[in-house]
């Protein structure tokens, strides 16, 4: 991938010559090691105004919203069985996107690039034109549920509408512009590895999500290099998340004043009514894997750290089959949040599972169907639906055990106290005992 706002800016033929064209700095951005096979090599060459590390050092931001929720420390996050799910996240009009991060559960340490965040983010206001932010810790992939974010990146903008997520990759200076108002969604940072494709398998070579449909910035650049700044020097802040600690500097020139690039260690966007959605058309539902779009696979083959995985609108054509996700137990946790509409397991309404709430059922804590909608599902008559049009619910899933936070619990006071007694305190039992069978299994003569 190559991008230029300038066609003579990119050099030909090599990536750092002597004297870049129109003096311009190379700078080769590593989301990877050097040494990285090819197949997982991320990297990307920047030509920049000024580089990057043209700043004053940075100094501990304080009272930066990550100081209190931090994952890696096991003591700041409790780590329980319960099935909780979270009514819908309050709008916060006095925040930009950086300030209304929240922290809602985690795994891992980003000091060792392992593990996950999981976000709520809430805002009202775009943040400053003269600063930036970026994250050490790892990729952030945002969901947008209400409203649009405009991004201007190191490498260029990206508009992210409701129904599109974006992958921000570790250590890409961005910043969010807010076109539309107020705005909130989802997030997750991955500390280890990066977002790929999932492998399809017998699938084939299409299906899902493809390849050519997700969209890179075109480079955009502003000419600010401090010489001729209104304000004198040290009039942009760059924000630093640092091991979930924010740190800041200032310095006089942008950091948006890359002209050209090429590699493949980008920021990208992705809109899901593209996904191309696979289903059962005899019997049973399929495993919830078949609707992963993204995937970070840790050390062991078909386990991920981290899946993406939503459930759009689509066809039911199943015959003599439970059609909603069955009851189950899974030895991966599952982050749940919906985007619009309604999810066909859990009722929406006040007190359900609704837009901008979200759910978690974490290792081995069963879950499925409330009892309204396995009821409803269980004595349906069987015909061929499309299901969901306008709906979009979405899974953050992990082979990790998810640790909550504080805020998640308690601070934010959006946890339904009774989601399991209104999920399933009032399942019916169906169960009729053959004529002629004993309790312990054996048929009686």
């Amino acid at each position: 991938m190559a991008s230029t706002r300038i066609m003579s800016a990119l050099p030909i033929g090599q990536n750092s010559p002597q004297k870049p064209p129109h003096g311009l700095y190379a700078e080769k951005l590593s989301g990877t090691a050097f040494t990285a096979p090819r197949h997982e090599n991320k990297q990307s060459w920047l030509y920049r105004i000024l580089p990057s590390c043209a700043h004053p050092p940075f100094q501990e931001d304080k009272g930066g919203p990550f100081n209190s929720d931090k994952p890696y420390d096991a003591s700041k996050l409790q780590y329980i069985p319960n099935q909780l799910r979270w009514d819908p996240f309050d709008h916060d009009e006095q925040t930009d996107f950086v300030s209304g991060l929240r922290l809602v559960a985690g795994a891992g340490d980003p000091t060792l690039k392992q593990g996950i965040g999981m976000y709520i983010y809430a805002a009202g206001k775009s943040m400053d034109e003269r600063t930036a932010f970026y994250s050490a810790d790892g990729d952030l992939l945002i969901v947008t549920q209400d409203g649009v974010l405009d991004i201007r990146t190191d490498l260029g903008w990206l508009l992210v509408r409701p129904m599109e997520i974006c992958v921000i990759p570790r250590g890409i200076r961005y910043q969010v512009h807010l076109p539309s108002g107020p705005v909130r969604g989802y997030a997750l940072e991955l500390y280890q590895g990066h977002f790929t494709l999932p492998e399809l398998g017998p699938i084939g070579s299409n299906g899902l999500a493809n390849a050519r449909d997700f969209q890179a910035p075109v480079a955009c650049f502003s000419e600010d290099s401090g010489a001729t700044a209104a304000e004198g020097p040290n009039t942009y802040t760059i924000t630093a998340k640092f091991n979930n600690t924010l740190f800041k500097t200032q310095q006089s020139h942008t950091p948006f004043d890359v002209v050209a690039w090429h590699g493949n260690y980008y920021p990208y966007k992705y809109d899901l009514g593209r996904f191309n959605t696979i289903g059962s058309v005899s019997f049973d539902h399929p495993d919830p894997s078949i609707f992963t779009v993204l995937t970070a696979q840790s050390d062991h083959a078909g386990t991920a750290v981290a899946d993406f995985v939503i459930f759009p609108p689509r066809w039911m054509v199943a015959e003599d089959t439970f059609r909603p996700p069955w009851y189950h137990r899974n030895t991966m946790s599952e982050f749940m949040g919906l985007i619009d509409g309604v999810y066909d397991a859990k009722k929406g309404g006040k007190g359900g599972f609704m837009p901008g709430g979200a759910s978690l059922h974490n290792v081995m804590s069963g879950h499925g169907p409330d009892a309204d909608s396995y009821e409803g599902a269980r004595n349906a008559e069987l015909k061929p639906v499309h299901f969901g049009k306008g709906s979009c619910a979405f899974m953050f899933e992990s082979c990790l055990m998810v640790g909550v936070t504080e805020w998640g619990l308690n601070t934010c006071q959006k946890v339904q106290n009774a989601y399991v007694d209104h999920s399933w305190g009032s399942v019916k039992v169906h169960w009729k005992k053959p004529e002629g069978a004993s309790a312990d299994g054996h048929l009686l003569k």
